[in-house]
């Protein structure tokens, strides 16, 4: 399959390296072009790597990962002509972190509203799917680099789309019931509100190798 990944941080790298070991076609996508650390990035990732803008990255791909600062999400995603998007799967792996008050962040939308949420309506032919944004880099495409069972979660509103992105998350590693999906888009609130969460086990554990168990009454999932 061909995937248009958007942003050329840590996570857009290493999920683009992770999709073309898997046999994917690639490209990845930045605000020029001639963005230097994704050429790097191709340069390194050998054949089925490619980088373009923005757009030519979206028109590229058949399924869409948004692994842009989730500050400037929205902004990137309704600069792409809305036929280069319409009809496909868009994967968001964002939080609304907002650096503007310095370290830790806060979170630039919360409680009755998500990033997630604002992506799904700001492109409404998009089928939007909430993963990975609760674990860092690389946990997300290797999961075993933790010992044991532990979780990732799903949110969207296209019961097909989610289906289609659990499968891609079995390829990176977390098969069975470590996918726990937790309905439609506003799930998203939850997930991105566990950031802060996140943050404080990241200064307690040292690491930002680390992810959750969830154990129910009718036993652990994973």
């Amino acid at each position: 399959m061909k995937y248009g990944v958007l942003g050329t941080g840590v996570v857009g790298q290493t999920i683009s390296a992770k999709l073309v070991q898997l046999g994917h076609q690639v490209c990845l996508g930045s605000r020029t072009e001639a963005n230097q650390a994704g050429k790097d990035w191709a340069d390194r990732a050998g054949d089925g790597a490619s980088t373009a803008a923005f757009a030519g990255a979206a028109d590229f791909g058949e399924r869409i990962f948004n692994c842009l600062p989730g500050v400037h999400a929205i902004d990137v995603l309704s600069a792409i002509p809305s036929d280069v998007l319409a009809g496909k799967v868009l994967v968001d792996v964002t939080n609304p972190l907002d650096f503007s008050a310095g370290f830790p962040p806060s979170l630039s939308v919360v409680n009755t509203d998500s990033l997630g949420e604002q992506i799904q309506r700001a492109l409404p032919s998009v089928a939007v799917v909430k993963s990975l944004n609760t674990v860092n880099a690389a946990l997300m495409v290797d999961p075993m680099k933790l010992p044991g069972r532990h979780n990732i979660f799903v949110a969207g509103n296209d019961a097909s789309a989610k289906q289609s992105v659990i499968a891609l998350l079995s390829d990176f590693g977390w098969t069975g019931s470590a996918v726990v999906d937790l309905g439609g888009i506003e799930a998203s609130r939850a997930t991105e509100m566990y950031l802060p969460l996140w943050l404080q086990l990241m200064n307690h554990f040292g690491s930002a190798d680390f992810n959750i168990r969830v154990v129910s009454a009718g036993g652990p999932t994973g």
